[in-house]
C-alpha cells in the first residue's frame, strides 16, 4: 500500500489517509464573519482528506485581516460552523478549526477604525490589504501592554470552547505566517523587552500560553500547532529559524499534542534553511508539513520517515477528490487564483470531480 494511504493515529485522530487539507483563507463568510451555506458544501466536497484543517478563523471580534473571513466568537458564527461540521461528518470526514488572531495584519477599515495590535510598533511593508475602500497600505500597529496579553489568551480559550460547541473534532493553533502569535515568536517583528520579548523562551511564551489554553479545553490529543519559521510573508524574518523550530518542537513534544504542522519554506525565498530536520528530531509526535508538495514528493518523504503526513493547499482547493485522484494517478485540475478570495461558487465549489458524485 502507498504510504499516503496508510492509516495514521495522530493523537485522538484516526486518519484514514495521510493526504490532509491545509488551511486556506477563501473569504466566503458574510459581512458579520458568519460561515455561509456554500462553505458547508465546499468542505463536505473535500471530506475524503485524512483531516481537514479549516481556514484561519478570528478568535475575537475586531481583528479582521481579510474582510470576509469567518469568526468563532458569536452565536451566529457557531451555528454557521455547525452546519459545516455536520456536512463534513455526514460524508465521513474529520475537521479541525484553525484559531487565529491577525495581529498587525488587521486594518482599521476592517475593524471599525480600531488600530491593530502587535508585539512591537512595526508595520507590514511592501504589501497592501483589501478593504471596503479598495487596497490600502498596512498601518503601524500599537504595541500590546503586558497586562493586555492575558485577555488575548482568554480570547483563544473561548474560541476553543466555541469550536467544540460548533462540532469540530479539534483545533489547530495558528502560529504562522506573520499573524499575532508568529509576530511575538520571531525577532524581526518582536523588539519588546519584558516577559514576552528578548530570548526565544520569552518570544514563544504567548504561543505556548495559547496552546495550553486550547489543551485545557480539548486535551492535548485534539490540538495541533502550525508554524512557519522561514516564511517571510507579512514582512517576517527571524535571526535563527532553526532554533525557534527546535524549541517549539521540544515544547510541543512535552505537551503531547496531536501534531506539529510545519511550513517547510518561504513563499518569497528570502530565507533558506532546513526546519524539518530539527522539527523531526525534537518533536516525538506526528509531524505534518506543507508548501508545494507533489504527491510523489509527499510519498517519498513519508516513506523515508521524514514526515508522517502532508497537508495539500491549492491542489486540494482545485481537486475536491484529491485522494482519489492521487490513488488513480489521474491528472489534477488547475487552481484559479483569480477566484481564491472572490465571493460565490466560481473557483470554489465548481471544480469537477474525477467521477460524478
Amino acid at each position: 500500500m502507498s504510504s499516503l494511504f496508510t492509516p495514521l493515529q495522530a493523537g485522538a485522530f484516526q486518519l484514514p489517509n495521510r493526504i490532509l487539507m491545509a488551511p486556506l483563507t477563501r473569504c466566503r463568510a458574510d459581512a458579520d464573519h458568519v460561515p455561509t451555506p456554500i462553505m458547508a458544501e465546499y468542505y463536505a466536497q473535500r471530506a475524503s482528506g485524512g483531516l481537514l484543517i479549516a481556514e484561519a478563523t478570528m478568535v475575537m471580534e475586531g481583528n479582521s485581516s481579510f474582510w470576509m473571513e469567518p469568526g468563532i466568537y458569536s452565536d451566529a458564527q457557531i451555528k454557521g460552523w455547525k452546519a459545516v461540521t455536520d456536512a463534513v461528518h455526514e460524508k465521513g470526514g474529520q475537521i479541525v478549526l484553525q484559531l487565529w488572531h491577525g495581529g498587525r495584519a488587521c486594518h482599521p477599515l476592517l475593524n471599525g477604525g480600531a488600530q491593530p495590535v502587535a508585539p512591537s510598533a512595526i508595520p507590514i511593508t511592501g504589501d497592501e490589504v483589501h478593504t471596503p475602500e479598495g487596497k490600502k497600505p498596512y498601518v503601524t500597529p500599537r504595541e500590546l501592554r503586558d497586562d493586555e496579553i492575558p485577555g488575548i489568551v482568554a480570547g483563544f480559550k473561548k474560541a476553543a470552547e466555541n469550536a467544540k460547541a460548533a462540532g469540530f473534532d479539534g483545533v489547530e493553533v495558528h502560529g504562522a505566517n506573520g499573524y499575532l502569535l508568529d509576530e511575538f515568536l520571531r525577532d524581526g517583528a518582536n523588539k519588546r523587552s519584558g516577559p514576552y520579548g528578548g530570548p526565544i523562551e520569552n518570544r514563544a511564551r504567548l504561543m505556548l500560553e495559547v496552546l495550553d489554553a486550547a489543551i485545557s479545553v480539548w486535551g492535548a490529543d485534539r490540538v495541533g500547532l502550525r508554524i512557519s519559521p522561514l516564511n517571510s510573508y507579512n514582512s517576517m524574518l527571524d535571526s535563527d529559524p532553526v532554533a525557534i523550530t527546535a524549541y517549539l518542537a521540544q515544547q510541543c513534544s512535552t505537551r503531547g499534542i496531536a501534531y506539529l504542522h510545519v511550513m517547510r519554506s518561504d513563499f518569497f525565498q528570502a530565507q533558506q534553511g532546513d526546519v524539518l530536520t530539527p522539527a523531526r528530531q525534537h518533536f516525538k509526535g506526528v509531524l505534518i508539513s506543507n508548501m508545494g508538495y507533489t504527491a510523489e514528493e509527499a510519498e517519498q518523504a513519508i516513506t523515508e520517515g521524514k514526515l508522517d503526513a502532508v497537508a495539500f493547499g491549492t491542489s486540494f482547493l482545485a481537486n475536491p477528490d484529491l485522494p482519489a485522484r492521487i490513488a488513480a494517478k489521474a491528472p489534477l485540475n488547475a487552481p484559479n487564483p483569480a477566484k481564491f478570495y472572490s465571493p460565490g461558487p466560481e473557483g470554489y465549489t465548481d471544480y469537477p470531480f474525477l467521477l460524478a458524485v
